[in-house]
């Protein structure tokens, strides 16, 4: 891959993990690890456009019906497309549907854009983890095998031990932290064959050991604030991105957080 290419384009598709949440910002909107690398991109290449088309909760097969051909039809220079997790979280996953739709998504975007991205997405360690592993993996390895077969770049954020580091995710248990998002920003930014600003996969300092009765309160109070409204949502069929647009759907001019554009 070229060293230091340029890129004018970008266009993010998927899920929670690339719209951006858990990175907060003070208006109460998520940044995340697209936008933070938007920004990146931009600052070096005036004239630079971005669109995100990820909303949280979208299944594989909503990001193809809704997505992915309205990223295929801007032809940006750098598409990213991370999907499929949340279909591996459910009780009723059919593998061989989510494969099927993953590599038609991929098909349509590969020949449209001029780079792919696809990625491995991080594992939290724990128990909760433990018990989807196996369906993570298979789509994972086939991830894997689809970049090798359409020459997409691929970014193995699952292979890096720092990224289960739990201090890296937020109280969901499910979403990175800004730290978080920030690494894989750094990730894709090397994988496009620009020079790394540091090394994404460096383990974080020693933990301070946590007393049991915090570590029991905080599970608590995960369970009550986000495992509870989570297996509601599985139960009644409802997804946390019903209903809600994608935060960047044109591809435009990036804009600083105060609405100027870079130059």
């Amino acid at each position: 891959m070229e060293m230091n290419a340029t890129y004018n384009s970008f266009v993010a598709v998927g899920d929670s993990f690339t719209e951006g949440m858990s990175d907060l910002l003070p208006d109460g909107s998520y940044r995340g690890w697209a936008d933070v690398l938007a920004a990146r991109l931009a600052a070096r290449t005036p004239g630079f456009r971005y669109a995100n088309l990820a909303v949280r909760g979208k299944l594989i097969d909503q990001i193809v019906d809704e997505q992915v051909d309205l990223a295929a039809a801007m032809k940006a220079d750098v598409v990213t497309l991370v999907g499929g997790l949340n279909d591996t979280l459910r009780a009723t996953c059919d593998m061989g549907r989510v494969r099927g739709l993953l590599e038609e998504a991929v098909e349509r975007l590969a020949p449209s854009c001029g780079r792919l991205v696809l990625m491995r997405s991080p594992g939290r360690n724990g128990p909760v983890m433990e018990r989807f592993r196996p369906r993570m993996e298979e789509l994972f390895g086939y991830v894997g095998e689809l970049a090798d077969r359409h020459g997409a770049v691929l970014v193995d954020l699952y292979g890096a031990d720092v990224m289960g580091d739990p201090r890296l995710w937020d109280l969901d248990r499910l979403h990175l932290t800004t730290e978080g998002h920030r690494r894989v920003a750094e990730a894709v930014w090397q994988a496009l064959g620009l020079e790394p600003a540091e090394d994404w996969r460096a383990p974080l300092p020693p933990a301070v050991p946590t007393a049991w009765l915090a570590r029991r309160i905080g599970d608590v109070r995960f369970a009550r604030q986000h495992l509870g409204p989570w297996i509601g949502r599985r139960l009644t069929g409802r997804s946390s991105g019903d209903g809600r647009p994608a935060k960047r759907p044109e591809l435009a001019p990036y804009l600083l957080d105060d609405g100027t554009p870079l130059p």
